[in-house]
């Protein structure tokens, strides 16, 4: 049997074909790409839009907005995006079961139509509403895909490739940013009449994906595993993996099924009660509420103010925000292209560690900026450094993470629960960033800075490096690290052990309850 599991783990390798590419491609640019594009997309017409909510507001009650009810209504306007995520990573579980991965990805799309159309006309309206709500709403799509996608790619992947596929949402969700930062330059869409279109241009990714993706197959792990559909789970892999012999991939779902067999997909409170899965739950918890709490959300959502309150002219400011979208992609193609040589681990911790000394070199910078002049400059390399830092590794390997800690019933829950703390831990960095800023100054981004220091040393000492492995080695991995630490005695192994004559008291020459692990049991008893 063992020998078995070695031949299996060793011929379940692939090489790039045209469906994994095409799916990977329209999956992050009509889902992930979304996401960057509305996390960058208020900042450019920022002051159009607090004029727009201004103007509404006379026309309505003949007095103008207070400064702090105005940030108010704006921070909600950037944060209430968190907040639909939030909502839909919570119905990613139901609909990944019912819907299938490329089916919820599919399904999910009709709610960028109807957010693209409410921001597209709230300025004819004149209703800051539809503004908000659009957000909400496109948000929700962004909660679902965001999760739904990786999980996708994650289990449709050879082993040797599910790093380097897992990363393409990331490079995917920096071209996004980039694009809007592109966009909003003045000579384009940053105009006080354009931008309701700028918001609303998500809905042509969208309709691109709707129409392609349905054309491609499911996850085939979803099809075997949970549907049963062997049929249409060999069909789904010859497509995938451009091989007409598909055998040992097959046997090592099959390995996972069995184990499998009197497992249902749980749910996210059944997964928090499990004591076996204590450190890959942590570990999920860590590395997704790091990936916001680290500050890369307050770079993105306040680009602009961040480089004026660093003392650059405004003319200049557009430019330098497109600047850094550039190296956005360059640093997330280097991810993607090292991370099957380096390994996960790496580019987490060299990601987490770089920024938090960039988020410290921007303390220092903004401190001693108005006796050095040229500090100015050192605060925009720590916003570039940042930005890096973070698309290099811990961008997108938190997803690949969260997917491959956890088996296939285990593994919805999972993306519920990083996906929840990471639009909360969004939201609350996109709302209270603004108010922290103005009565913190400069040490503000320390707490980022502390934030990102602890992921890495977190990862660096409890989380194994999962490359070219399965998800039945990687699960095995985590089973000894909980059986060492947390060792557990159910009423079963009791029974067992009472059947085979074990409960006898401790004594010279002879094993007692307490001195008998499960594994040892199993080896008496089998």
């Amino acid at each position: 049997m063992e020998n078995k599991k070695v031949f299996i783990a060793k011929q379940i390798t692939g090489h790039l074909t045209f469906p994994l590419v095409a799916v990977s491609l329209l999956s992050s640019f009509g889902s992930s790409m979304l996401y960057g594009y509305n996390l960058a997309v208020v900042n450019s017409p920022s002051e159009h839009i607090k004029k727009f909510y201004n103007t509404t507001w006379v026309q309505r009650y003949g007095q103008p907005l207070g400064q702090s009810p105005l940030t108010i209504m704006y921070s909600l306007t950037v944060s209430v995006f968190a907040l639909g995520g939030m909502l839909g990573s919570l119905l990613v579980g139901v609909l990944v079961s019912r819907f299938g991965r490329k089916g919820t990805v599919v399904i999910s799309t009709p709610l960028v139509f109807i957010a693209g159309g409410l921001m597209g006309f709230s300025r004819l309206l004149e209703s800051p509403e539809m503004v908000i709500l659009g957000r909400f709403i496109t948000g929700i799509h962004s909660g679902i895909s965001l999760s739904t996608v990786p999980m996708y790619l994650g289990e449709i992947s050879p082993k040797n490739l599910r790093g380097f596929l897992g990363l393409l949402p990331s490079i995917f969700i920096c071209f996004g940013v980039f694009t809007a930062q592109v966009l909003g330059l003045p000579e384009l869409l940053g105009q006080e009449e354009s931008w309701p279109l700028f918001l609303s241009l998500i809905i042509i990714p969208t309709f691109v994906q709707l129409v392609l993706l349905p054309w491609f197959p499911e996850s085939p792990r979803y099809l075997l595993i949970e549907k049963n559909n062997v049929h249409a789970t060999i069909h789904a892999l010859r497509r995938f993996l451009g091989e007409y012999n598909v055998q040992d991939v097959i046997e090592e779902m099959q390995e996972e099924q069995q184990s499998l067999s009197s497992v249902k997909s749980v749910s996210v409170c059944q997964l928090l009660m499990d004591q076996t899965l204590f450190w890959q739950i942590l570990s999920v918890v860590v590395i997704n509420m790091g990936m916001q709490l680290s500050g890369i959300d307050a770079i993105w959502f306040y680009t602009n103010s961040i480089f004026e309150n660093a003392g650059i002219p405004l003319a200049q400011i557009p430019y330098m925000t497109v600047g850094t979208g550039a190296i956005e992609i360059i640093a997330g193609l280097i991810g993607c292209f090292t991370v099957e040589k380096l390994g996960r681990r790496p580019l987490v911790i060299g990601g987490f560690s770089f920024m938090g000394f960039c988020c410290a070199g921007i303390t220092l910078a903004l401190v001693f900026q108005a006796r050095i002049s040229w500090m100015r400059y050192v605060s925009v390399a720590c916003v570039i450094g940042i930005i890096a830092g973070f698309c290099i590794g811990p961008a997108g390997i938190p997803f690949i993470m969260t997917g491959e800690l956890f088996k296939q019933s285990h593994r919805s829950a999972a993306f519920i629960i990083g996906g929840t703390l990471n639009w909360l831990s969004n939201f609350t960095v996109g709302f209270v960033f603004p108010f922290l800023q103005m009565s913190a100054g400069a040490f503000c981004y320390m707490v980022f800075c502390g934030a990102c220091l602890f992921v890495a040393t977190y990862v660096y000492f409890v989380i194994p490096e999962t490359k070219n492995k399965t998800f039945m080695e990687i699960s095995e991995m985590f089973s000894s690290k909980n059986s060492s630490s947390t060792p557990i005695i159910t009423p079963d192994d009791v029974k067992l052990r009472k059947m085979n004559g074990l409960m006898r008291k401790p004594s010279t020459g002879h094993i007692g309850l307490l001195e008998l692990s499960p594994s040892s049991l199993q080896k008496c008893c089998f």
